[in-house]
């Protein structure tokens, strides 16, 4: 296509959208799609939540920070709003937009361990499955998620929850330093020497502040072999098992990571033919440490009641991140509500349980996850991210193939109300859909919210990144 062909085509809106993709073409080193591009455009726009279908005038696929410096300046003078995609795993649907500009990073994949310094550099399209693959090589990791396909980016940026957390902290705790593009074209390096103040933004203030290409963050000794798995009961043990297991881990070392799972069990082969597709509660344990010492410690996890299923056992770090990935495809329609939760009573265990009993859908989770250990340890002012005294946390999450939206929502939304007595704030806002303004000021707090927009008046004053969980600025 000639380079100073102009693109002119209808969008869902009605309107007209016309893009002189000329004078972009000569500065931009990777691929620019339009809907003209066609089946390689539709293909290129899918993201992992399917209830969200968006047609971006333009798709930017960056191959380098000039790439982005570059559609950035483009999107701005055209007067197009931007959204920014690393690995388009966003539940609320912020990588991807109608009729304006798609930054799309996922093609700047490089990743660069340094084993000896115990460090990593990782582009901002890699995912985590292929980050943990390169520092496996190597017997190290960072905190990482639960799904490989989630993408570094927006996961680090909101938080950075994974089963390692309450060892090693989440991931935002991990960051060094970042490169990142600030909405005047400037390309910045953030870290706890340099530009601190941004650096403390981007430790859960999500994408408010800039476009970050790069990140660095310190690696653990993990692996290769670490002792996990999973062990699965009917669904109607569920209270024996809750309350077994919230007393369990009052004492367990911060080498324990896991959570409970209520969920339909899989039709796997581990798993017996009769529960196959029916109700069950999992236990998914890990032991990061020695393995003897594990055996002993996730024994009475194994041996409480008579678990129809149990696949704890010696395994790749990569196969635990990777354990969950059939339960969570792209392409599924997604809605979720997380909270931190104060207290663990018996009455939020039934609550909890009475919940997971209702769920509309046989591809919704509803998930309790044990948090303490050295997410507690940092202090709370030292990141945007609240609520890290919490002792645990539940994440509702809606998952479903048919058209009945409202259905499945409402499952959700109930859930949040019926855990609301225990919930006490402060949650990561990656977990949630449907983001409003009300709900990113409780999250971060009011003194944290005002630092957030104060660094919004400096790094973005005109807002430019605003499809994100949105700190809007003060300034006129």
């Amino acid at each position: 296509m000639p380079e100073d062909h102009q693109q002119t085509h209808p969008t869902p809106g009605g309107h007209i959208t016309t893009i002189d993709l000329g004078g972009l073409r000569s500065r931009f080193g990777g691929e620019l799609l339009t809907a003209d591009d066609g089946a390689r455009y539709d293909t290129v726009r899918a993201v992992f939540n399917a209830m969200f279908d968006r047609r971006p005038a333009l798709i930017a696929r960056a191959s380098s920070a000039a790439d982005v410096i570059a559609v950035l300046a483009f999107a701005r003078a055209s007067g197009l709003p931007i959204a920014v995609r690393g690995g388009g795993h966003s539940v609320a649907g912020y990588s991807s937009i109608d009729d304006g500009v798609l930054i799309d990073l996922g093609a700047m994949k490089a990743i660069r361990v340094q084993p000896d310094a115990r460090r990593v550099r990782v582009q901002a399209g890699a995912t985590l499955g292929e980050l943990d693959r390169e520092t496996q090589a190597f017997g190290l990791a960072t905190t990482g998620g639960r799904v490989t396909g989630t993408g570094v980016a927006g996961f680090t940026l909101g938080s950075g929850s994974g089963w390692l957390e309450r060892l090693h902290g989440l991931a935002c705790d991990n960051l060094v330093s970042a490169e990142v593009v600030t909405a005047d074209g400037s390309l910045l390096t953030a870290s706890a020497t340099e530009n601190e103040d941004l650096f403390w933004g981007l430790r859960g203030g999500g994408g408010n502040f800039g476009i970050v290409t790069e990140f660095e963050f310190r690696l653990h000794p993990v692996g290769p072999i670490i002792l996990g798995g999973l062990v699965m009961h009917p669904r109607d043990k569920a209270p024996e098992v809750y309350r077994f297991y919230r007393d369990f881990m009052k004492d367990a070392p911060p080498e324990v990571g896991g959570g409970l799972v209520l969920m339909h069990a899989p039709p796997a082969p581990f798993v017996p033919p009769e529960m196959q597709g029916r109700p069950a509660v999992a236990i998914v344990a890990a032991y990061f440490g020695p393995l003897d010492r594990g055996a002993d410690v996730l024994a009475p996890l194994r041996a409480f009641g008579a678990p129809a299923v149990d696949i704890v056992q010696p395994m790749p770090y990569l196969a635990l991140q990777s354990m969950l990935d059939g339960g969570n495809p792209p392409g599924r329609r997604n809605y979720w509500r997380s909270e931190n939760l104060a207290m663990l009573p018996d009455e939020a265990i039934d609550a909890l349980i009475a919940c997971g009993a209702t769920a509309t859908s046989p591809f919704s989770v509803l998930i309790l996850q044990p948090a303490g250990g050295a997410i507690a340890a940092v202090p709370d002012d030292a990141t945007p991210l609240g609520g890290r005294s919490a002792p645990w946390q539940y994440h509702c999450y809606g998952i479903w193939n048919d058209s009945d939206d409202a259905r499945h929502i409402a499952w959700v939304r109930a859930t949040e109300q019926a855990l609301r007595p225990w919930s006490s704030g402060r949650m990561s806002l990656n977990f949630i859909s449907e983001v409003n303004a009300e709900r990113v000021r409780a999250a971060f707090g009011a003194e944290k919210y005002k630092r957030l927009a104060a660094l919004k008046d400096r790094y973005d004053p005109t807002n430019v990144f605003r499809m994100n969980q949105n700190v809007p600025p003060t300034v006129k």
